[in-house]
């Protein structure tokens, strides 16, 4: 016959395994949730429907590579083809005056498009070019420079003989370049590229918001 003692050790064990069950149960879910809210941030990456349209736009002169536009792009309108900042329009952020100068009709309709990334990014990307030879002579980094220039119009960037002292310029600037390296490795990853961590950096440094208010 089981006497009330042995039912008792057992019961008591059975509410210690519980209880070491619960608390276990508990640790797990507060090590889930510190990890969600000290996770780091997600990489940025060049969304699929753009990354051909960004490539090939890179290819408009040698100062330009894909991290750099992508970079641009992301602090310009954070690939929103319908941004709209009641001045500057579109996935690169052209103000009226300048996409009129600039846009031109890359998507093969034959009507530029400030809304049609397919137009935007390769006419951002000329633009960009032509910024490149506008500073040419100003000292300093020719990258920073040109930035500077879309966002704050070249007739500044010459004026100033450097970067000008904008604070939404200097940030832009500073935003770009810390894009950069972070594009870089996510584009090496959506094309199936390895970069060693040396060459990552010297791409990343050696390419050069709101848009070319000229």
């Amino acid at each position: 016959m089981e006497t009330e003692t042995g039912r008792s050790g057992r019961k008591g064990r059975g509410c210690l395994v519980s209880l070491v069950l619960l608390v276990a149960v508990v640790a797990g879910a507060a090590i889930g949730v510190a990890w969600w809210l000290t996770r780091p941030p997600a990489l940025p990456s060049i969304p699929d429907e753009y990354l051909s349209t960004v490539e090939l736009a890179a290819t408009t002169c040698p100062q330009l590579n894909v991290p750099l536009l992508a970079a641009q792009i992301d602090a310009e309108s954070k690939w929103n083809p319908d941004a709209d900042s009641g001045q500057a329009q579109g996935i690169a952020q052209f103000y009226p005056s300048t996409w009129k100068e600039w846009g031109k009709s890359y998507s093969g309709d034959g009507a530029p498009d400030v809304w049609n990334p397919k137009d935007a990014i390769p006419s951002q990307a000329a633009y960009m070019c032509e910024l490149f030879k506008e500073v040419k002579g100003v000292p300093g980094d020719p990258t920073q420079l040109a930035l500077a220039a879309y966002n704050a119009g070249p007739s500044a960037v010459l004026n100033a003989q450097g970067i000008p002292q904008i604070s939404e310029t200097q940030d832009y600037v500073s935003k770009i370049e810390s894009l950069m390296p972070k594009y870089l490795l996510t584009y090496d990853k959506q094309i199936g590229i390895t970069p060693s961590p040396s060459s990552s950096a010297s791409t990343a440094t050696g390419s050069g918001t709101s848009t070319g208010t000229g």
